[in-house]
């Protein structure tokens, strides 16, 4: 098959591998239709991801259709067609009996803290993901399901983590009717974070960015008011004078390890490696919300040390929840959101691409080219 890998910082290509095979009576292998590139595979591209082998194969979007199961697999048959989280998980640990799905302790040898995760590096278990033709899928009775008749491939795609990730991060700020809510990043799942939050009663969403294109995007498609920090000298001053001199309610660190905004902070974590993300956004989040308010963190950090303001938001009395989203515990809400009308997945994906163009893909999601803000990846074109 060909398959998208890594061949260090920056560079991605693709090759040939061999077509996975059943190594456990209830893996399913899957032919895959539809992937996506996200911004998280941005951290291991530019090299931020411990552990990140010459040869993995990235990606944890995707869905296709089932080619093989397991003798054990009771739940899929092949020509299903499936939609897949970006978790993998066993579904009867500890965590997983209290839906804690992106901590399972069976599936990651380094599962004192994240779960399995496919195309994420050795450090979430070394399975290969879904930028290839088709991927190896274990626990197959848990993980996928088959897409409802109603939905299209492209919104069952983003599914598997971008909606679900920025639904779940509006779900962990608590939201209650009324609340000012800031997001930072407009990148997709900031943009789901968003729109999610007027779900949750959001009285007024803030999404703070660089980027005027993704700002246009977060004005359309999200609703929300937008600000460019690049225009303002102090971005924790410019949310304080928007809110009556108190804070936000709620923040949502929707970009996690190479946020702008801090050129030492940026350069000690994505230059020189030395943090395990620059937290940037996260710092004005913890100096932006009001005494007493919730902090949601859903970008992606790794497990280096990370020079967070952690005595201002203990001393602000700030609640921080956070997690890797347990993406299949989200699904049932968003069907209902979804077959109602009231979002629209797809509506953010600006570019479709061959698996044969992928490292062009990356290079211009990378950097921001062509207005890019959510790359499908179309393994069997030509």
């Amino acid at each position: 098959m060909r398959a998208m890998v890594y061949r260090g910082p920056h560079k991605v290509r693709v090759e040939d591998k061999p077509v996975p095979t059943v190594e456990h009576p209830n893996d399913a292998i899957v032919k895959v239709e539809l992937a996506a590139i996200c911004g998280s595979d941005l951290h291991l591209y530019h090299g931020m991801m411990p552990d990140t082998r010459i040869g993995h194969t990235f990606g944890h979007e995707f869905v296709g259709r089932v080619e093989e199961v397991g003798s054990s697999v009771r739940n899929l048959q092949r020509g299903d067609r499936v939609m897949v989280p970006f978790n993998i998980y066993c579904g009867t640990c500890w965590f997983c009996a209290r839906g804690l799905f992106s901590n399972c302790h069976n599936v990651n040898p380094n599962a004192t803290a994240v779960g399995g995760i496919y195309g994420y590096s050795h450090t979430c278990g070394g399975y290969d993901g879904g930028q290839a033709q088709y991927v190896r899928v274990p626990f197959a009775d848990v993980g996928p399901s088959v897409i409802p008749d109603w939905m299209d491939d492209e919104d069952a795609l983003l599914c598997t983590d971008a909606l679900a990730t920025g639904y779940f991060g509006a779900q962990l700020g608590g939201i209650v009717e009324g609340d000012v809510v800031v997001v930072f990043g407009a990148g997709p799942v900031g943009l789901y974070a968003a729109r999610s939050a007027w779900l949750m009663g959001a009285g007024r969403v803030i999404v703070i960015d660089h980027l005027e294109y993704r700002l246009e995007k977060a004005r359309s498609f999200a609703h929300a008011e937008t600000y460019n920090f690049t225009e303002h000298d102090d971005v924790v001053v410019l949310l304080k004078r928007l809110t009556g001199h108190l804070g936000a309610d709620v923040a949502i660190d929707a970009v996690g390890a190479e946020a702008d905004g801090n050129l030492l902070q940026h350069v000690t974590s994505a230059t020189l490696k030395l943090q395990g993300g620059s937290p940037v956004a996260l710092n004005w989040a913890i100096d932006g919300v009001r005494k007493g308010a919730t902090i949601s963190v859903v970008g992606a950090y790794g497990p280096l040390f990370s020079a967070v303001k952690f005595g201002d938001a203990m001393n602000k009395g700030l609640t921080l929840r956070m997690n890797q989203a347990p993406v299949k515990r989200q699904w049932p809400r968003l069907f209902e959101h979804i077959r109602a009308g009231y979002l629209k997945p797809n509506d953010i994906v600006t570019h479709r691409i061959p698996l044969e163009h992928i490292a062009e893909g990356y290079h211009m999601f990378a950097n921001k080219l062509d207005g890019c803000i959510k790359p499908v990846v179309l393994p069997h074109a030509s």
